[in-house]
């Protein structure tokens, strides 16, 4: 356990790293809290450094790094030549270099598959998830609390402010509420944790996950690997995909995908009772129980005691048809709205 998790540990957090990927849980609450701070544990950073860093990653991912400022972040996805999605990144640039953010579960091969392609580049690729607290906040009172360390707070989605306390990137709205990550050294985290805990409330890294699940912002992890084309999460529709920057791994399937015809699979928002639904689960139509419709692409616990998903499924079977869990027999999905239109 690494120091910030023995830290969050004596704050109140049960630290749960069972698939070795560790989440802190904080005591659950009926409501969403009116501010609340998360540990986001689960996610793994690679810091990108060197003199051909942009050109490397340009060359690489599905959006435009070689024009991403240091004011901004974006997402992007890594994919493979058939053009599925091996990872789905938010990226920033700092002073000396490009950080990757990305499901800590696959950091680790998907940092391995990146050093593969440097090649004679001047790029350094290192795994610093353990040097830096991330933590995700969300709330009314957020942008004001958070004014003690950041002057400036970033206004707008994906907008990026840096202080001496690190990094703050305001993140799209969900649950009718702002949110804002802040990654910070460790030691500036756990220095700051007691004043945030007066202002927010502490809640379990699920819980943030399940705010991502309403702002629409699929996240790839071991089990969806290879699973999706980019628009079928919706990637390109929420900023993830440059379709004039130039040639990366999949990128003329992916262009045709876009360009040929009207895209059949989409990813929707949906609610499962209990909470049986995990990533890399198939759906199954009831007009159709022997082949797969889609797949749970995230999925973590609500507060009415279900489960709120992400997930991908063919449209046209979703609009006519009954979907269900696992098999034909299974749960019912019901489909909510994403916080963005899908093309028509």
């Amino acid at each position: 356990m690494n120091t910030w998790l023995q830290f969050l540990s004596r704050h109140g957090a049960t630290i749960d790293d069972a698939d070795g990927v560790p989440t802190a849980d904080f005591p659950r609450t009926a409501e969403l809290p009116q501010s609340f701070v998360a540990p986001l544990t689960d996610i793994g950073l690679i810091n990108a450094s060197g003199d051909d860093t942009s050109g490397f990653l340009h060359n690489q991912l599905t959006n435009d790094v070689e024009h991403l400022s240091t004011g901004e972040a974006r997402l992007a996805g890594y994919c493979s030549p058939k053009g599925r999605m091996l990872a789905s990144f938010l990226m920033w640039k700092t002073a000396d270099a490009i950080m990757l953010q990305l499901s800590r579960q696959i950091q680790p091969a998907v940092q391995k598959r990146l050093q593969m392609f440097v090649l004679r580049a001047k790029v350094k690729l290192n795994d610093v998830s353990d040097e830096h607290a991330v933590l995700g906040l969300g709330g009314t009172s957020a942008a004001e609390a958070l004014k003690a360390w950041f002057p400036a707070v970033p206004a707008v989605p994906f907008a990026k402010n840096d202080s001496p306390s690190g990094s703050l990137i305001r993140l799209p709205d969900a649950l009718g509420v702002p949110r804002f990550q802040w990654v910070a050294p460790v030691a500036v985290a756990e220095q700051a944790w007691p004043e945030l805990a007066k202002v927010f409330t502490p809640v379990a890294t699920s819980l943030w996950r399940l705010t991502d699940i309403h702002a629409g912002i699929p996240l790839i992890t071991q089990a969806t690997q290879e699973q999706f084309v980019p628009q079928m999460v919706n990637f390109e529709l929420i900023g993830g995909v440059n379709f004039k920057k130039g040639c990366y791994p999949g990128q003329e399937i992916v262009a045709r995908s876009q360009y040929l015809g009207k895209q059949k699979r989409r990813m929707l928002l949906a609610t499962i009772d209990g909470s049986g639904a995990r990533p890399g689960m198939e759906l199954f139509s009831s007009a159709d129980p022997e082949q797969p419709c889609g797949m749970i692409v995230n999925a973590e616990p609500n507060l009415q005691g279900g489960t709120d998903c992400l997930v991908e499924v063919k449209t046209a079977v979703a609009e006519e048809d009954a979907i269900h869990l696992g098999t034909a027999g299974g749960s019912t999905l019901r489909f909510g709205q994403l916080p963005y239109p899908l093309p028509a």
